[in-house]
């Protein structure tokens, strides 16, 4: 490890549940983050700046100016560009280190096993029901660990899932069928909660590489920003849910 790497990760090496070990393999570890705005941003910024070797970033979206109150990793210039392309762009400047691969495409049920099946962890940082439970699926058919995240109101929601945890499906229903998703409808949303909601993500996939700590896995985590309470909810893996498969 170079002298300039060390002091770039000095900080965090700091701590013994990584070191100099644990600081390789986050250089090693491939992340994919799926959705570049609210939650993507604080995640993909936390990880390009831990030193984690390879970042993918799947986004199909364009940078709108409704999307700054809370998409930190764009800005006003940047607005009109593929918001895949201008994240990739400010992990380049926050560290050169890192590897970025971009893909500007939505994911789906052809495109999405041969990209998930490139990367270490996945973060599900989308903003729609469909894609959540396409990533979980994808996921869960591959054995790949993610971390889900979402937003309602103040109100943010993580957990995360590791081959023989329960997953998405588990806690959201295992019948539900791809096709009969509706598309969500627009709503309001605390940008400071993405934000912590996000970070929290970008922990998860830390401390998976690192094989540190304690996953939220089983556990869904609720974060309330207006009362400024959090909560645990414990949830079973189901016995006819395809993350037994």
């Amino acid at each position: 490890m170079t002298e300039s790497r060390i002091e770039r990760y000095r900080r965090q090496m700091m701590l013994p549940e990584i070191g100099i070990e644990g600081q390789e393999k986050i250089s090693k570890g491939k992340i994919l983050v799926i959705g570049a705005g609210g939650l993507g941003s604080p995640a993909l910024y936390y990880l390009a700046a831990a030193g984690v070797g390879t970042i993918g970033i799947t986004d199909s979206d364009s940078v709108d100016l409704s999307n700054l109150n809370r998409q930190i990793l764009h800005t006003t210039p940047g607005i009109g560009r593929l918001k895949a392309e201008s994240a990739a762009e400010k992990l380049s400047l926050l560290n050169p280190e890192i590897k970025t691969e971009v893909y500007p495409l939505r994911l789906t049920e052809e495109n999405g096993e041969a990209i998930i099946s490139c990367y270490d962890f996945i973060i599900d940082a989308s903003d729609n029901s469909h894609t959540r439970y396409l990533i979980n699926d994808l996921c869960a058919k591959a054995g790949k660990p993610f971390s889900h995240g979402a937003i309602n109101g103040m109100k943010g929601y993580t957990f995360t899932h590791v081959p023989g945890s329960p997953c998405y499906r588990c806690l959201f229903g295992i019948d539900t069928d791809l096709h009969d998703i509706p598309e969500n409808s627009p709503a309001g949303v605390l940008g400071a909660i993405t934000g912590i909601i996000g970070s929290i993500q970008a922990a998860e996939a830390i401390k998976y590489l690192t094989g540190s700590g304690t996953l939220l896995t089983g556990r869904l985590l609720i974060i309330d920003a207006f009362t400024m309470e959090t909560s645990v909810l414990k949830f079973p893996q189901i016995n006819n849910c395809m993350c037994h498969e």
